[in-house]
């Protein structure tokens, strides 16, 4: 039987890696989080000898890392502690990957890129991050690299599940906010978290290792992606319009974004037929999942 462990399985990728995998019979899941619960083992990622003594124990023949500081503001203020997670943890568990020859697969983003592009990043375009959040990213990226043997960076962008994000977010401000104001100078690819779990569980079992961009196809900006959330949701929340530079004004304290987000998927295209869903199509899943 394969075992698979999973870090941060309690956040919205976890939990969508453990639902695609659930009819799956013949494999056995490892489910780590900072915090103990049912069915959950806690995991400390950035501590090298509670990461070693896990897979000493439990030999994983994969190792899914889902667990990262993903609060960009935050990351700003709390740099070591961003760096401990979102590098120090990938190296910790890509350097026990290798020690039990195991796979490692792990969950990168876009914010590895300036965001000042005019057409959609590959894998192969030069990294330049602007944030605390996006640096921090790229140093657990190179880890990897370096440590991991057997290793997929699955860089995605913009995205939401089961759990905290940007659409609940927009709904629930539509029970209460007649109006609201979103940002319509930042593009990107809004990508279900279903779908990033499913381009995973491709690549799994393969000998395909290396950068991936995966993302779900098409792209949109924030102001309209909430217009779109609004419409299938049937809401009539008006939505404004505004600027990056306008929202930083009203929002002082938020790190910088990237303007452009738009990753190309170019390598799983180049190596495979596999093609992820369009992200209109993926969002009305969502929601008809959300909302029945």
């Amino acid at each position: 039987m394969k075992k698979i462990l999973v870090t941060g399985c309690n956040g919205q990728l976890g939990r969508a890696i453990r639902n695609e995998y659930a009819a799956d019979t013949d494999i056995s899941f490892i489910n780590t989080d900072v915090v103990e619960g049912e069915g959950v083992t806690a995991l400390d990622i950035t501590d090298v000898d509670a990461v070693m003594t896990m897979a000493r124990a439990e030999k994983p023949d994969v190792i899914i890392n889902c667990a990262a500081h993903t609060n960009v503001d935050k990351c700003e203020e709390q740099w070591d502690l961003a760096y401990k997670i979102n590098a120090i943890g990938p190296r910790n568990l890509s350097i026990a990957a290798t020690e039990l020859g195991a796979k490692m697969i792990h969950v990168s983003t876009d914010y590895v890129f300036a965001g000042n592009g005019t057409k959609p990043y590959t894998e192969f375009d030069a990294t330049d991050p602007v944030s605390a959040y996006g640096k921090t990213k790229l140093e657990g990226e190179n880890f990897v690299k370096e440590f991991a043997e057997r290793h997929f960076i699955l860089r995605t962008a913009w995205l939401y599940g089961d759990g905290k994000n940007f659409v609940k977010t927009m709904l629930r401000l539509s029970e209460s906010h007649p109006e609201v104001n979103v940002v319509s100078d930042q593009l990107g690819s809004p990508t279900s978290a279903v779908e990033l779990a499913k381009m995973i569980r491709f690549l799994e079992p393969t000998d395909n290792y290396g950068l991936f961009h995966a993302t779900c196809e098409g792209d949109t900006n924030w102001a309209d992606f909430t217009e779109e959330i609004f419409k299938k949701a049937g809401k009539d929340t008006k939505v404004n319009h505004v600027t990056s530079q306008q929202y930083k004004q009203m929002n002082p304290a938020s790190a910088d974004r990237p303007a452009y987000s738009i990753l190309e998927n170019y390598m799983i295209k180049l190596t495979s037929d596999y093609r992820m869903a369009d992200w209109h199509d993926a969002l009305d899943v969502y929601l008809k999942n959300l909302l029945g």
